[in-house]
């Protein structure tokens, strides 16, 4: 566990606003900007005047500070690549001073965190297929979308916009329609049709309500440079000086294509297969009656699709964890219950699930110095049209994601690599891939079902669910480091 005590204290004023807190649930429209330095000395003066806040031609840079009512019409905050530090002039001595998987970047590292076949960086569309000229994404959150062109106007006045991509929080997106996703679940649905973003690292942040869970409290330097981490004695490297990086963190931006047709398509095949075992065995998957306990379904196969559903995510669509509700959700979750599960040794969630692969919080593994130590801030978005079984399409449609912590080496890429590609935490998923968001082929997927005997049940046969079409990895500079930039020459 990770010791609760800590003496370090944060200036929030110092801190960009989206590091430490979401703003989802008061501003439901993003745009994250991919931007190009064209000139030096007007994206400096742009970076001075949006720290400064005074300027209503520029956007000003959020703050981690906490809002006065009503709150901000719009948030805007940015991350800067490795060669956008280098457009903006910082000497050589400064960009070595930076680790090695954020000057390689993103694409270059794609096959370590399992962006290969479709997914690969050559197929990534450009900016992001590894070119120099990605050198900020500029991240804008409002109320509407009218609001995010505006700000995109100001920001076009002092950068080259190579493109943007828009997202926006909706409750209905999920398959099963609007009825499930007002079933009091939080309001935050991504396409496969699962409430999103539920569990964060808990921060103990002066002024901040406490996050509604018991699990412990994570180090500041989990997820900002200069900070005690979870791993006793280690600091991450800050890059050359402290007034470039602490406070400052890191983003590994990812655009996620999610094939909702081909989810729900496995989803009716394994039921189909699952309905054909034998009355004892098929009672084990899901007991006599028990579709009645699960709600929004027709009939016993639509429960058996939803009980597959739950466990190659972990989670029931409306969030509430297998771990503690193996069979059915509950109706109406409370924050406690979507947050307080461990996974004990006896855990009714598949170790191959997809939330506890990523987060195996006090369960068993095999590193099990790693257990916390690997925890990311997530930030996310659905992107693309509306899904209506009723008329497929196909349309792209995704998730916008930022996953933030202080190593993109020790964090991101090993959590990608060594636990959703590779499941080197637990033997019994190792050489399986996530079956949710892994690269899977249909040749060679797996996902062991947990049945209510306690013994497992083998499905295969699954396709790649989620590709990637793009993605970097961003710096996110403190406020002074902002304007350490700012004030470069040359």
């Amino acid at each position: 566990m990770i010791d609760e005590t800590t003496s370090e204290t944060l200036d929030l004023s110092n801190i960009q606003g989206n590091i430490l807190k979401g703003y989802r649930s008061d501003l439901q429209y993003v745009r994250h900007i991919a931007l190009e330095v064209k000139d030096r000395a007007a994206a400096r003066s742009f970076l001075a005047r949006s720290v400064a806040g005074k300027d209503s031609g520029v956007p000003a840079i959020t703050r981690a500070t906490l809002w006065a009512d009503p709150g901000p019409e719009i948030c805007f905050n940015i991350g800067i690549t490795f060669e956008g530090m280098r457009a903006l002039g910082l000497p050589s001595a400064m960009l070595e001073s930076f680790p090695t998987e954020f000057v390689e970047g993103m694409a270059k590292r794609s096959l370590k965190i399992g962006d290969f076949g479709e997914s690969a960086a050559v197929n990534w569309a450009a900016p992001f297929d590894g070119s120099n000229r990605l050198h900020i994404i500029a991240t804008v959150y409002a109320k509407d979308r009218a609001r995010l062109g505006r700000v995109q106007a100001d920001i076009a006045r002092a950068f080259n916009v190579l493109g943007e991509r828009d997202g926006w929080a909706r409750s209905d997106v999920n398959v099963l329609g609007p009825a499930y996703a007002n079933d009091g679940s939080p309001d935050n649905r991504v396409f496969f049709g699962y409430a999103d973003s539920i569990t964060q690292p808990r921060f103990k942040v002066p002024q901040y309500p406490d996050p509604p869970t018991t699990q412990p409290i994570a180090p500041y330097g989990t997820v900002l440079l200069g900070y005690e981490t979870p791993l006793e004695g280690v600091r991450f490297r800050v890059p050359m000086n402290d007034e470039l990086g602490k406070d400052g963190t890191f983003n590994s931006f990812r655009i996620l294509a999610q094939d909702v047709q081909a989810f729900e398509a496995y989803l009716d095949e394994a039921a189909g297969l699952l309905m054909q075992l034998e009355k004892d065995q098929h009672r084990q998957v899901l007991p006599a009656d028990g579709e009645k306990d699960i709600p929004h379904v027709k009939d016993r196969f639509g429960a058996i699709r939803e009980f597959v559903a739950a466990q190659i995510c972990g989670r029931w669509r409306n969030g509430t964890p297998v771990d503690k509700w193996p069979y059915a959700p509950l109706p109406n979750p409370t924050p406690e219950q979507l947050h307080d599960f461990d996974y004990d040794g006896d855990s009714p969630c598949p170790a191959g699930a997809h939330i506890r692969r990523a987060s195996p919080r006090d369960g068993q593994i095999v590193q099990r110095a790693a257990n916390y130590a690997r925890q990311l801030v997530r930030r996310g978005m659905p992107y693309g049209p509306d899904f209506d079984p009723a008329k497929p399409d196909k349309a792209e449609r995704g998730l916008l994601g930022s996953f933030i912590g202080a190593s993109i080496g020790a964090q991101f890429e090993a959590v990608m690599c060594d636990w959703i590609n590779l499941g080197l935490h637990n033997p019994d998923i190792t050489r399986f891939n996530d079956p949710m968001i892994g690269a899977n082929a249909t040749e060679t997927s797996v996902f062991d079902l947990r049945l209510h005997d306690g013994k497992n049940c083998r499905l295969r046969g699954f396709p790649r669910f989620v590709r990637t079409r793009g993605g970097a990895y961003a710096f996110l500079p403190s406020i002074n480091a902002i304007e350490y930039l700012a004030k470069l020459e040359g």
